[in-house]
C-alpha cells in the first residue's frame, strides 16, 4: 500500500525514517520499485536515496541486492562510546545554556513519559525526542549535527533496550536526574547522569543480546 504523497519530504528522508520507525528492519532488502510505490516518487530519486544510504553505511549490498545494515558487537561498542562521550557533552552545555522555557519542557517530557511504561516502541519515541530536547538546549549546531549522525546509526539496532523488564521505569528515573541536574546548571551532574544512562542503557542491550544468542 502507497504511503500518502508528501511533496515536502525528499526520498531519503523518506527511507530514513521508515528505518528509524521499523518499517525496514536490519537484513531487510530494499527494492527500488516498491520504495517508489510505496512512498509515491519516481525511481531516480529512490536510486539516488539508495546510493546516499549505502555511502552511509545504512545499507550494505548483498550480492545485486541492497540491504538494511546491522551491527555486529564491536561496531556497537565503538557506537555506544562516541553517543555516551557527545551525549554527556551535550548535557554539561545544556546545564549552561538551556533557557527557562527549554529546562520546562525537558520536565514536562519526563513526567508525560511516565503514562508510556508497558509500551516500549512508544517509550523508545519519546526518548529519542527526550534526548533531542536535551541536544537542542545544548545550543551548539555542529554537536547536534554529531548527534544527529549517531542516533541515525542507532535505528540500526533491532530492538530497543527498553523492552527489557524494568528498564523503562529506571530510564524515566535517570530521566528525571538529568532533568534537575540541567535545572540546577550543574555541567558537572548533568554530564555524570547522562553518560551513567547511557551506560546503563549500553549494559541493558548487551544482556538483551547475550540472552537472543545464548
Amino acid at each position: 500500500m502507497a504511503e500518502p504523497k508528501t511533496p515536502h519530504r525528499d526520498a531519503y528522508s523518506l527511507i530514513l525514517h521508515a528505518i528509524d520507525t521499523g518499517i525496514y528492519r536490519p537484513g531487510d532488502r530494499l527494492v527500488e520499485s516498491e520504495l517508489a510505490e510505496r512512498f509515491g516518487v519516481s525511481r531516480t530519486p529512490i536510486r539516488e536515496a539508495l546510493q546516499r544510504l549505502e555511502t552511509q553505511s545504512m545499507l550494505v549490498r548483498d550480492g545485486r541486492s541492497l540491504i538494511v545494515a546491522s551491527l555486529d558487537h564491536n561496531q556497537l561498542a565503538e557506537l555506544y562510546v562516541v553517543r555516551t562521550e557527545l551525549e554527556g557533552l551535550a548535557a554539561r552545555l545544556a546545564a549552561r545554556h538551556a533557557t527557562d522555557e527549554e529546562i520546562r519542557v525537558l520536565r514536562a517530557m519526563a513526567g508525560e513519559d511516565r503514562a508510556l511504561v508497558g509500551d516500549p516502541q512508544a517509550l523508545s519515541r519519546a526518548n529519542r525526542r527526550f534526548h533531542k530536547q536535551i541536544h537542542l538546549a545544548s545550543h551548539n549546531r555542529y554537536l547536534v549535527q554529531q548527534l544527529d549522525l549517531v542516533h541515525r546509526s542507532m535505528a540500526l539496532l533491532a530492538t530497543t533496550s527498553l523492552a527489557a523488564d524494568g528498564r523503562g521505569q529506571a530510564a524515566l528515573v535517570e530521566h528525571d536526574a538529568i532533568v534537575e541536574a540541567i535545572a540546577r546548571h550543574d555541567g558537572d551532574a548533568a554530564h555524570q547522569a547522562l553518560r551513567d544512562h547511557i551506560s546503563h542503557a549500553f549494559e541493558t542491550r548487551l544482556r538483551l543480546d547475550a540472552r537472543r544468542h545464548g
